[in-house]
């Protein structure tokens, strides 16, 4: 069985490069399996965690599967609300724009319904850990 691949982009729509990744040999394409029915079903699993450990395992997962790397770290100044959280997925060649904002909302959503996922992260800068 075969996954089908994402559609292309609209043309000017995406800077994904999608083009230049089909035709290079040694390109790694498992980021192209993430169809529109996969990406929601991603989504949907990011607003579902629930602990620190569940996020950390979802970060893994997408870089093992996807080859996609997300970041979440406390922004420069105080973190007061989840606007603070510096949330980004790292631009690759095939890699849709529309992903690269998705997937850092979906992050937000998930800390807004569980801000002690956000204590987590911060304590893991050690911001909490002289209380």
């Amino acid at each position: 069985m075969t996954i089908p691949l994402r559609q292309e982009c609209p043309p000017g729509a995406c800077d994904c490069r999608r083009e230049i990744l089909l035709q290079d040999p040694a390109g790694d394409r498992r980021v192209l399996m993430l169809n529109k029915q996969e990406e929601k079903r991603l989504l949907d699993r990011f607003e579902a965690v629930q602990t620190l450990a569940d996020l950390r395992h979802m970060e893994q997962k997408l870089f093992q599967l996807l080859g996609i790397t997300l970041r979440i770290d406390p922004g420069p100044n105080e973190v007061r609300t989840v606007r603070g959280f510096i949330i980004k997925v790292d631009e690759r060649a095939g890699l849709c724009r529309q992903i690269r904002s998705s997937i850092p909302a979906a992050v937000r959503r998930c800390l807004e319904r569980h801000p002690e996922i956000s204590y987590a992260l911060l304590n893991e800068r050690d911001l909490f850990g002289g209380l």
